[in-house]
């Protein structure tokens, strides 16, 4: 589970960092960057419900 998280978290990363890079490089088409943050946007939602579910079966712990 954790493996998982932390994998998503790179996702996330990996994906703003593409966003950057669709924006700095200065193309006309925004359609990569839109696609980049739509993706950021879906792993974060996914993260969220993981550490929801592995909170509520037990898997993690809060500190």
């Amino acid at each position: 589970m954790k493996a998982l998280i932390v994998a998503t978290l790179l996702g996330i990363v990996v994906c703003l960092g593409h966003a950057l890079f669709a924006m700095v490089s200065g193309s006309r088409d925004s359609k990569q960057m839109v696609n980049a943050l739509t993706w950021r946007v879906a792993l974060s939602v996914a993260l969220f419900v993981m550490l929801f579910v592995g909170w509520h079966f037990g898997l993690l712990e809060p500190h």
